[in-house]
């Protein structure tokens, strides 16, 4: 992939080719999924992320200076949505923790192996869509934006403990799912 392949195309695109993205991504998909595959955590997301570097390319095109080497500012986007996609593992990882009762061992890899086979066993959108919306908002910030109590709280316009009772009372609800679908019993964490 070279730099004065792809400026013409971001040129078209600025101009409303809507051709101009397709041929951005055949000129620079090789390149690109490459460096996912070496990046990413596990080789089977190298897929999804390349979806998610190219929904963010669509998103920030404008952003890049053509003073700058197109390469240089295309393996940044690709390093930030895998880093962007180690932390979505982390969350699932972090809500999943936060349905266990008793601790983890971090360091131990099988616990760590249940919770990933848990998250590909379970898609936890059904689960997330049972919560009243109030609940629902502060699961999602918390988990999936990584958005602190107190940002929540601000974002919400609603009190800091408004924000606390609201967390506590969805983790609540998500155990309470869990047991009734058979993937935790009281004491014992998740089972498989």
């Amino acid at each position: 992939m070279k730099d004065f392949e792809v400026t013409p195309l971001l040129i078209r695109m600025s101009q409303g080719d809507e051709q101009a993205f397709q041929a951005v991504y055949e000129s620079t998909r090789d390149h690109a999924y490459r460096l996912i595959h070496y990046l990413a955590p596990n080789r089977q997301d190298a897929p999804d992320i390349m979806s998610e570097v190219y929904a963010e390319l669509f998103r920030s095109w404008r952003s890049y200076d053509p003073r700058q080497p197109f390469v240089s500012w295309f393996n940044g986007l690709i390093v930030r949505q895998v880093r962007n996609w180690k932390r979505k593992e982390w969350r699932l990882f972090r809500l999943a923790e936060k349905l266990r009762i008793g601790p983890i061992q971090t360091s131990d890899w099988r616990e760590e192996r249940r919770i990933q086979q848990m998250d590909e066993r379970l898609d936890l959108l059904p689960i997330l869509q049972t919560l009243p919306h109030k609940f629902r908002e502060v699961i999602v910030l918390r988990y999936y934006q990584d958005c602190t109590l107190e940002e929540m709280a601000e974002l919400l316009k609603v009190p800091l403990g408004t924000v606390k009772s609201r967390h506590h009372q969805a983790l609540k609800h998500m155990r309470r799912l869990f047991e009734q679908l058979g993937l935790r019993k009281e004491g014992e964490g998740f089972v498989y």
